[in-house]
């Protein structure tokens, strides 16, 4: 539905937010619900004792199969919603999992065949706000973004920088 073009790749590498080391005060500064982007995020957050509300996962972390320990941890799922999609996109079925997920009162699990590197912008567009959506930096930590007007805003912005149909992607996210 939406690809990311080469020239773009470097306006999604910096940190959206504060970047956290410490999945105890990341939690503290959190909203309700908090929607975790990647793996060793998810592992985190629930290792912490915090169970994302959604948590959109490939099995990989840097393009490497996670541990065991953290492949081990996030197979308790709840509920879980397998979708494809393809490295630097953003398909139909994951935006409409998305928005799916969010809606749901018990946590949900996104699994993505692919890759779900691109997820939290359209998660900053269907969370609502008061929110806070946490993806991994690598190298780097946590990212925590609060979902605000602002954010929003800058989410859409990004959205529309993508090749592709934003409409339809709206749209598929039930996002006007």
């Amino acid at each position: 539905m939406l690809t990311l073009p080469d020239d773009l790749r470097g306006a999604f590498k910096d940190p959206m937010g504060p970047v956290y080391t410490d999945t105890e005060r990341l939690l503290s500064d959190a909203g309700d619900p908090i929607v975790a982007v990647g793996d060793v995020v998810a592992y985190h957050l629930r290792v912490a004792g915090r169970d994302p509300d959604v948590a959109v996962i490939d099995g990989k972390t840097e393009r490497e199969a996670v541990s065991d320990e953290i492949a081990a941890v996030l197979a308790d799922d709840d509920r879980r919603i397998e979708v494809t999609n393809d490295p630097a996109t953003l398909s139909a079925s994951m935006l409409e999992a998305l928005a799916e997920a969010v809606a749901d009162p018990d946590p949900v699990v996104i699994y993505v065949t692919g890759e779900e590197d691109l997820a939290t912008v359209p998660a900053l567009l269907v969370a609502p706000e008061g929110a806070s959506v946490v993806y991994g930096q690598p190298g780097e930590g946590m990212v925590l973004v609060d979902v605000t007007a602002a954010s929003k805003r800058e989410a859409r912005e990004l959205l529309g920088k993508l090749e592709g149909d934003t409409a339809a992607a709206l749209a598929a996210l039930g996002v006007e």
